[in-house]
């Protein structure tokens, strides 16, 4: 498979969309290298160590098992010749701020059970609901999400419409959600996950109601180390095939067009590639590193954009155990709707958060020293807030007494390490636009086609990778999108597509 012999790349930014790219392109038999601003491999899915902690910073829920594993498989590998993996049980815990606490399991029928006891019927609705899920799953990841329809055209035609059956396309989760459970906790656990999509249950569209297929049978997994194992895993598997990762080298500008780009860096090194994929910010790439005659989309278009949460997020290393929390907790209000509000409608720093708590050493005793849990909070939160030293105590503050209160885990005198991460942030470290910890949000018209191409429409060779292009927000689109930029890459030199059938 060496089609791209003699071709060379270089790829923009080390997250999941460049890694995954630079494998797919390096196994055509082009010369790829990927520079990465940072001093680590993996864009937001970066480690912090701190005294014997080791933190994975940005994702932390392993979802999708069977993306990673067709991903490795396209290079004749398994995702355990990497890294082990383990399933969860529960999947996950909830605590609602009124008392009530709920376990998601593994076993169905116990969900079947907790659904029943909140409302009448609700066992055998979540059978149905699953049912629908597991048909949109199938049909949508085989014939939406792995094939790329980048026009209009592609979505115009019988095969589109007859594999389009059945789905449920359109209307909000909201309304979806509604016609199977009137309880609001019950419509909660089945849209928490909307929070990985950068969306709310009233702007995303109800064909992501896909998710709890993904969250009630594929399972929630552990990756030995973390999301960091996982990038280790795929850089790896990258230099095996050729890959050349260089970090700490912000590049400044891109220049030229396909055979003749000139990329410069802020360290003074330049790279002579033929062509680039770019998996740093989109916004960022065409607003800073490409000349305003060569941008596809202008200032006005980011501006106009719906953007997911950023997030408010704490790292702490504590002293003890912290009994009451699983691996995956979430804490939510028993009315969400005002904390969607602050994020979508009225930018503001929620007063009431909902939340999410992880605590890896639950599963990991290497990310913790003896003694010790390792533990992180995460606030989604509006994009563009203020957040000062004055603000990031406030709601240091806000949130560890909210813990405390709801879960019964009081961190406030306990912690050896503590870090805090938000807004300005993701924009210093990661480009990010307005500080959005995900990009852009997963919105009706911000879905597909209608997400920025992966192709530039103004620089011949100028590609894109990452949460910005479709499929979308996660590191399993992410994969995939690397995998559907490599086609584009290939097609445009008259090669067949990385999978065929």
């Amino acid at each position: 498979m060496n089609g791209l012999s003699g071709t060379s790349v270089l790829v923009v930014g080390a997250g999941f969309g460049g890694l995954s790219t630079a494998c797919y392109l390096a196994d055509a038999g082009a010369d790829v290298t990927v520079v990465e601003k940072n001093d680590g491999l993996g864009g937001r899915a970066s480690t912090l160590e701190r005294d014997g902690f080791r933190f994975d910073m940005g994702p932390s829920w392993y979802l999708m098992p069977d993306v990673f594993e067709r991903f490795f498989g396209e290079f004749d590998r398994e995702p355990t010749d990497y890294y082990g993996l383990e399933h969860l049980d529960p999947h996950y815990r909830i605590f609602f701020k009124d008392g009530d606490r709920v376990d998601v399991t593994p076993d169905l029928e116990r969900s079947k059970e907790v659904f029943e006891s909140y409302e009448d019927g609700a066992g055998d609705a979540l059978e149905r609901y699953l049912e629908q899920s597991a048909e949109n799953y199938e049909v949508g990841m085989e014939h939406f999400v792995y094939e790329d329809r980048p026009r209009l055209r592609d979505w115009l035609d019988g095969d589109v419409a007859k594999q389009a059956r059945g789905l449920t396309l359109l209307g909000s989760m909201q309304d979806h959600v509604e016609n199977y459970f009137d309880h609001p906790k019950l419509q909660q656990i089945m849209q928490y996950t909307l929070v990985f999509l950068g969306g709310s249950p009233n702007n995303t569209p109800a064909l992501y109601n896909l998710m709890s297929h993904v969250d009630f049978e594929l399972g929630v997994w552990y990756p030995e180390g973390g999301m960091g194992g996982v990038v280790d895993g795929m850089a790896d598997l990258g230099r095996e095939l050729g890959v050349e990762f260089v970090t700490d080298t912000p590049v400044s500008e891109i220049m030229g067009r396909r055979g003749g780009f000139k990329v410069t860096t802020e360290p003074g090194e330049t790279f002579f590639p033929d062509l680039v994929v770019s998996d740093a910010d989109y916004a960022h790439t065409e607003l800073e590193l490409l000349d305003e005659g060569k941008r596809a989309y202008d200032a006005d278009y980011w501006e106009s954009r719906t953007y997911a949460p950023s997030a408010f997020l704490m790292y702490m290393g504590v002293e003890g155990d912290v009994e009451e929390l699983e691996h995956h907790t979430l804490v939510l209000p028993t009315d969400w709707q005002q904390h969607f509000d602050e994020i979508f409608e009225d930018p503001a720093w929620p007063e009431d958060p909902a939340y999410y708590l992880c605590v890896p050493s639950k599963t990991d005793d290497s990310v913790a020293p003896d003694g010790h849990s390792n533990l992180f909070a995460l606030v989604p939160v509006a994009p563009g807030l203020h957040d000062d030293s004055e603000t990031r105590e406030y709601y240091r503050d806000l949130v560890l007494d909210d813990v405390a209160e709801n879960t019964g885990v009081d961190l406030r005198d306990r912690m050896v390490v503590e870090e805090t991460f938000t807004i300005s942030d993701f924009a210093d470290r990661y480009n990010a636009y307005g500080g959005s910890a995900l990009g852009l949000a997963h919105t009706l018209r911000q879905t597909s086609l209608f997400r920025p191409s992966r192709r530039s429409e103004s620089v011949d060779g100028l590609y894109y990778t990452g949460s910005y292009t479709t499929p979308g927000i996660g590191v399993p689109m992410c994969l995939i999108s690397g995998e559907l930029t490599a086609d584009a890459v290939r097609e445009d030199a008259g090669l067949d597509p990385v999978r065929q059938g």
